[in-house]
């Protein structure tokens, strides 16, 4: 006979409207008849309802890993386990996901044996660092989980003060907005700083995360110490025969009310005929025309990438977005993609040797200045490094005309070495 499942009626409240529950879930964990974990999910329902009743969690953290990794588990020990003794143990392993985030359903069927077999079956795709998040196992089954893991191609992701993961959008695969590859940048990323993911030496945690255009779908701008998002340099591409035909089936006041007046910067404008006049010196590239009147706007033809350092959620000082340290650069050489590799092992050094017990990257710019952040990073000033449109926090005003001169004889010369 199998274990009594707990009274969980708060629980149960949490079922209730239109959205699925993860509560749901992991009552259908629960009544697995003969399956390893059932027992585990019984109790965790029991210790969840508990924590709701007393408005306090009790989960413990400790140190669980598997050979030759510093990182990548998240331990969680039970401070009710003789009250709930099946769910004394409930760790889980981060596991590192393709770039993109592509994958077979044979291969995600695999995953889920694995778990059904050394863990609880609770898998959430994905953390908010990107990984495939394994949830609850014990301490003695951790590493048989990831050796089976391991042995299908995948390795443990970042956890503690370490490197994360990183996230890529599925980018050019399947969207047509894509300025960059994705991919490679998220592969070169985590490739080239593995070590850091697997053995945590640094103040707090670092995130990398690739957008391919500034839609940004992996939150990177708000979420990322390092952010990359494609964007584009040259004029937005409008056809505008698509651009009448959209005018005359959704009505000009339509169109004024969703495109025209909610760019900005105001820079459009819808001409009599209804074709549109595009001001492209004042183009934020916010996306939002392109995202109304997909058939009829898209992005340009001269594309790259834009690079953002510091963002991140509330922890000491609140939210912060990424703060632009390269307004544009393209990728079209690999000594191109080695410049974004070595930017970040720049930031990821001088974060190790600066910052404060867990404080993130954003918080140490924040106390040390972006003005010396970005001299000990060896990155020129730009005035198109905006932390809004419309405003500039790089540059003093009373010495302008001196920052300027540097920007326009920098200009000059990259437009000389490019026509030779």
């Amino acid at each position: 006979m199998s274990k009594a499942m707990h009274s969980t009626p708060m629980l149960d409240q949490l079922e209730g409207g239109p959205w699925p529950s993860f509560i749901t879930g992991i009552k259908r964990l629960a009544q697995d008849e003969g399956k390893p974990y059932q027992e585990m999910m019984i109790d965790l329902l029991g210790q969840l309802e508990h924590s709701y009743e007393t408005r306090k969690g009790y989960w413990k953290g400790g140190t669980v890993g598997v050979l030759g990794y510093g990182g990548g588990v998240i331990p969680r020990f039970s401070e009710v386990a003789a009250k709930y003794p099946a769910s004394k143990e409930f760790h889980t392993l981060r596991i590192q996901p393709p770039a993109g985030m592509h994958y077979t359903t044979k291969l995600i069927r695999q995953m889920c044996e694995v778990w059904e077999k050394h863990g609880s079956g609770l898998i959430a795709f994905h953390g908010q660092s990107g990984d495939i998040m394994f949830q609850g196992t014990t301490s003695e089954k951790v590493q048989g989980a990831f050796d089976e893991f391991n042995e299908m191609g995948f390795d443990l992701g970042g956890a503690g003060p370490a490197v994360r993961t990183g996230m890529s959008c599925v980018g050019a695969a399947r969207c047509e907005h894509s300025c960059a590859n994705e991919q490679k940048i998220h592969r070169l990323l985590v490739n080239n700083f593995l070590d850091d993911m697997h053995r945590p030496a640094l103040p707090y945690k670092f995130k990398f995360k690739v957008s391919g255009c500034p839609n940004d779908c992996m939150n990177a701008i708000e979420r990322a110490d390092m952010a990359v998002i494609g964007t584009w340099r040259d004029n937005l591409k409008v056809d505008q025969a698509e651009v009448t035909a959209f005018v005359a089936n959704k009505g000009r006041k339509y169109v004024i009310d969703n495109v025209i007046t909610r760019c900005p910067t105001q820079a459009l404008s819808l001409n009599d005929d209804d074709t549109l006049a595009v001001d492209n010196r004042n183009c934020v590239r916010c996306m939002h025309c392109i995202n109304v009147m997909t058939k009829a706007l898209d992005v340009g033809d001269e594309k790259g990438v834009t690079i953002l350092m510091g963002g991140k959620r509330t922890l000491k000082i609140g939210d912060l977005m990424g703060t632009v340290v390269v307004p544009f650069m393209k990728l079209e050489t690999e000594e191109d993609y080695d410049r974004i590799k070595e930017m970040a092992a720049s930031a990821i050094e001088f974060f190790a040797d600066n910052a404060l017990e867990h404080e993130r990257l954003g918080e140490m710019i924040e106390r040390i200045g972006l003005v010396n952040f970005l001299e000990e990073m060896g990155l020129p000033v730009d005035p198109n490094m905006i932390a809004e449109p419309r405003q500039s926090s790089y540059v003093r005003m009373d010495e302008w005309d001196g920052e300027a001169s540097k920007w326009f004889a920098r200009k000059q010369e990259e437009k000389e070495a490019r026509a030779a």
